[in-house]
């Protein structure tokens, strides 16, 4: 049984396929999504139904990004500008002309997983989280602000007490390869920006990658190779 990690998705249907295929997950195999499936991306109701259709076949922990919370909050707030901001390119994929009003076109099941999202994932070696872990903070303490919106930074980066390597994404590696410090591994290799779309087995080190063209590459932290 593997344990593999996907960074931020924000609406990569095709990267996500790509990945699949070349990383051909089993039904023992624990996928670890970083969470980020809505926003910026061209296909976000596809992620979601994607996501939607491995929960029925795989074993998925589905975590909580921020973009994912800023759309749960914008359907209960009608001042909310996530509709015509951040959310433009995900209420668009839902074929609505009318922004504000393809909230009401989601549907109940897409809502259903955004609302399941854990916020931590933890094993006997690694954590599993969105944005960032305050360092002396237990997992049971750490306020949303951190989980879901706090930028890595590499200088001021410090293991976590438990001693376990956290896995995260939500602070975009604009070299699309993933940030290894060591106690910290950052899997968010800009996807929708035109980097790559990462999946990481944290026990070995091995990485797999895929962009929206379908390009795929594989190797190890720090050594990927192109196959396509």
């Amino acid at each position: 049984m593997r344990t593999l990690a996907i960074g931020d998705l924000h609406g990569c249907s095709r990267a996500l396929d790509a990945l699949l295929e070349l990383v051909d997950p089993t039904r023992d195999d624990e996928l670890v999504l970083l969470g980020d499936y809505v926003d910026r991306g061209p296909d976000s109701r596809g992620v979601l139904d994607r996501v939607i259709a491995l929960q029925q076949t795989h074993r998925v922990v589905a975590l909580l990004g921020n973009h994912d919370q800023m759309m749960l909050d914008a359907r209960g707030d009608p001042g909310s500008d996530w509709p015509t901001g951040y959310g433009l390119n995900t209420l668009q994929s839902y074929a609505c002309s009318s922004a504000p009003a393809a909230l009401e076109q989601v549907p109940a099941a897409h809502w259903r997983l955004l609302e399941s999202c854990a916020e931590l994932h933890e094993t006997a070696a690694h954590i599993f989280v969105h944005a960032n872990l305050y360092p002396d903070v237990d997992l049971a303490e750490q306020p949303t602000f951190m989980t879901r919106w706090e930028q890595l930074d590499p200088d001021a980066s410090r293991p976590h007490c438990s001693g376990k390597t956290m896995i995260c994404g939500h602070t975009s590696q604009k070299s699309g390869l993933p940030l290894d410090l060591g106690h910290a591994v950052c899997i968010d290799t800009y996807a929708h920006g035109g980097g790559w779309l990462t999946c990481l087995e944290p026990a070995t080190g091995k990485v797999w990658q895929a962009r929206q063209d379908g390009r795929v590459r594989a190797g190890w932290l720090g050594a990927l190779d192109e196959l396509s």
